[in-house]
């Protein structure tokens, strides 16, 4: 057995550069998807259901570009193809995206971007764990926090930079404007060029020198007969209890969108169901590893569901929330919206500037405090900072909650890969990966879901509400951390 080589700090910044093009694009559709489907004519109880695209998307493409990213090797490696054909088809989507007709076919456009931008994401969490030794895995995870952070600074404020150069900031009904339009076509330039820098200047190592190092852990064993059968007892449960929802949804009249969470329980059901009847494939071996993993996942997977559906419930409302209650409109053709909804992007802008600050103090503070310690303040930080939306007006003083935001969104880019990544073998690192991604988008599609019936019950439908939500959920999830094994 040997020790993988520590790499240099020029190394690590080319192999994580680019998710600075990455998180541009999904800064840009943070910040103005929402703005676009209301200039097209959508409703705010509609904006939930439109963004639904994003997470199924990730529920369904990151586990297989994990999968198969564990069984490749190609001239250019191993994760590398996947970097670049996600880039390719995400520079398409962004170019077409502000220039959508029609609702539905800027929903059908968000459904591509988001799938391609996770085609290059996924193996990028893989490719820290196949690259870096042990003790520099939390350097590598913050490095990435580091150009998120950057990457979605500027894409956050460029409609606010090229309005105060004078480009038009309104257009006609049904029209995007300019600033958002020059944006997105930027946001195709960097995305593109950042992600070609990484696969041109890293290498990877062969799948034979990568499972001989000293941290490779040994994969589990393939799925059983006994596998097969807990799968089909284990679907018709789930079936089951998919159609009992759907049921109670349909008897009581409540919310449609709740048929969403009904229908996600059946499907994993079938899931289940199809996989008990064949005896490999992806989706035996996947089941398998889903059953099979690391208690350090586990405990993280309830973390990981109460922020990131904090962090949605943010990326969802926050134009109309400032919008509606501190530029005082709901008209989206108004000048008042625009530069409300510019505004937004500045807040964006903002708490990633300050998680790019917090992805250098992470790590010292990991070293002195523990990383679940960590965790657990930078998450409570958020919370507060969603939570000072409901009390102040002057939409100025929101730079001073997106410290906190800032904070908790450095920390969950980091320290729950941190946490995991010394627990899972080095032979199936892209597939657990990819699991892991199950507990960032599930929560969203819970998110996309539930938030529009909560704040119908308990907000009046005011889309401020939601920041309540998200800020009572952060902190729930920094408690929760306390539950999470700290690695040696």
């Amino acid at each position: 057995m040997t020790t993988k080589p520590t790499l240099s700090f020029w190394q690590i910044w080319n192999m994580c550069f680019g998710f600075l093009g990455i998180q541009f694009g999904f800064a840009l559709q943070n910040a103005n998807v929402s703005r676009i489907f209301q200039t097209l004519g959508a409703g705010v109880d509609d904006i939930p259901v439109l963004w639904i695209a994003a997470p199924l998307t990730g529920l369904i493409v990151q586990p297989i570009i994990g999968y198969l990213s564990d069984r490749t090797w190609t001239r250019l490696g191993r994760r590398r193809p996947y970097f670049l054909l996600g880039a390719i088809l995400a520079t398409l989507a962004l170019l077409a995206m502000p220039n959508s007709p029609t609702l539905w076919i800027a929903a059908g456009l968000l459904w591509i971007l988001d799938a391609s931008i996770n085609v290059s994401m996924e193996p990028f969490r893989a490719f820290v764990g196949d690259q870096l030794p042990t003790p520099q895995r939390p350097a590598g995870y913050a490095m990435q926090s580091f150009f998120i952070g950057a990457g979605s600074i500027v894409a956050s404020v460029l409609p606010y930079v090229f309005a105060h150069f004078g480009i038009a900031n309104t257009a006609t009904a049904g029209a995007v404007p300019d600033t958002v339009k020059y944006s997105f076509y930027a946001g195709a330039a960097v995305l593109f060029g950042a992600i070609a820098w990484t696969v041109l200047s890293t290498r990877e190592y062969p799948p034979e020198a990568l499972h001989a190092f000293s941290d490779a852990r040994p994969a589990d064993e393939d799925a059983s007969p006994t596998d097969s059968a807990r799968s089909a007892s284990t679907g018709l449960v789930w079936t089951l209890a998919g159609a009992i929802v759907a049921a109670v949804v349909w008897y009581l009249g409540i919310d449609k969108q709740l048929y969403l969470i009904a229908g996600m329980i059946a499907a994993y059901g079938l899931i289940q169901l199809v996989a008990s009847a064949r005896r490999g494939g992806f989706l035996v071996d996947v089941l398998a590893d889903l059953r099979a993993m690391p208690a350090a996942m586990r405990q993280l997977a309830v973390v990981q569901f109460f922020s990131w559906f904090a962090l949605f419930a943010m990326w969802l409302f926050a134009t109309s929330a400032v919008t509606s209650v501190h530029y005082a409109t709901r008209d989206a053709a108004s000048a008042a919206y625009n530069e409300g909804a510019n505004w937004v992007g500045v807040l964006f802008a903002a708490y990633n500037g300050f998680a790019a600050i917090a992805a250098i103090l992470i790590p010292p503070m990991a070293r002195r405090l523990g990383l679940r310690v960590t965790h657990l303040i930078n998450l409570v930080l958020g919370g507060l900072g969603l939570l000072s939306f409901l009390v102040i007006r002057d939409p100025r003083w929101l730079l001073a909650s997106m410290v906190g935001i800032g904070f908790a969104w450095a920390s969950i880019l980091a320290i729950p890969y941190a946490l995991l990544a010394d627990s899972v073998p080095a032979k199936k690192m892209g597939v657990y990966m990819g699991i892991f991604n199950f507990f960032i988008v599930i929560p969203q599609l819970c998110a996309a879901s539930l938030l529009g019936f909560l704040l119908r019950t308990f907000f009046d439908g005011a889309p401020i509400g939601a920041f309540a939500i998200g800020g009572a959920s952060l902190i729930v999830a920094g408690l929760c951390t306390l539950r999470v094994k700290e690695p040696a």
